[in-house]
């Protein structure tokens, strides 16, 4: 249980769903964590649960400042950070891609695309300054396998694995390894959105895609995170992991 002993953390996204699992899980193994999420109760609440190994701080990812916010937040309470998770999504409502209203087309790129620019010019240079550090983001089996009616988001999630790839490129000679995670659907608040109506009827479609015969759980997407940040993958870097029960086969 010290797979990350020592180590801190930034998880968005993490008042819920995959980052709050993560969160707990990475605690679980000895990391600190900084808990950073639009909803700052709901941040809080999880930080109380890990206990004092964990701070909350409220923060939109798609802002700069409040990124830098994150970023200081784990330098001044825990000295270090050695682990950035860009687990925040946003989505539209499952339908054609026409219907996509600016406004919502906005906020996909703003919090799936922006938001990895904001942190990684916030996080590198303290990584660097380090000896090195890890980056994960939370993609999709939708880069891998896009399906009709989430085009845009699909999109958004595909510019993630080839940023992903890039960095992981550029950053390898600093030591900074990068790396995303291709969850298939799971029990999330944005499952309602990618059905677009959440019916035991549709949740069945989605199961019978998945060759293991279930939705993803936090859990699995953060027993993938916690071995993709640990030093068990320290020649691991560039890779786009699918978690999602053999759905992209």
């Amino acid at each position: 249980m010290d797979r990350l002993q020592g180590k801190v953390a930034i998880v968005t996204g993490g008042a819920s769903g995959f980052g709050a699992g993560i969160a707990a899980r990475f605690a679980q193994e000895g990391a600190k964590v900084v808990v950073a999420d639009l909803n700052a109760d709901g941040a809080k609440a999880v930080a109380a649960q890990i206990g004092a190994s964990a701070i909350a701080i409220g923060a939109d990812v798609s802002s700069r400042e409040d990124t830098d916010a994150m970023v200081k937040a784990a330098t001044d309470n825990f000295g270090r950070l050695d682990i950035m998770i860009n687990n925040a999504g946003y989505t539209h409502l499952n339908g054609p891609l026409s219907e996509v209203d600016e406004e919502t087309f906005d906020r996909i790129y703003n919090v799936n695309m922006k938001a990895i620019y904001h942190a990684t010019r916030a996080v590198v240079p303290v990584m660097e300054a380090q000896g090195g550090g890890s980056i994960i983001t939370t993609a999709s089996t939708a880069a891998l396998r896009p399906r009709p009616g989430l085009t845009w988001y699909n999109a958004s999630k595909g510019w993630t694995v080839t940023a992903t790839k890039s960095m992981a490129v550029e950053l390898a000679p600093r030591n900074i390894r990068v790396n995303c995670l291709c969850p298939v659907a799971g029990e999330t608040g944005m499952l309602a959105s990618f059905m677009g109506e959440d019916t035991p009827e549709k949740r069945a479609l989605f199961r019978a895609s998945i060759p293991l015969g279930r939705l993803s759980t936090p859990l699995d997407i953060a027993n993938a995170a916690l071995w993709l940040a640990s030093d068990e993958a320290a020649f691991i870097t560039g890779v786009a992991l699918e978690v999602d029960g053999g759905r992209c086969i």
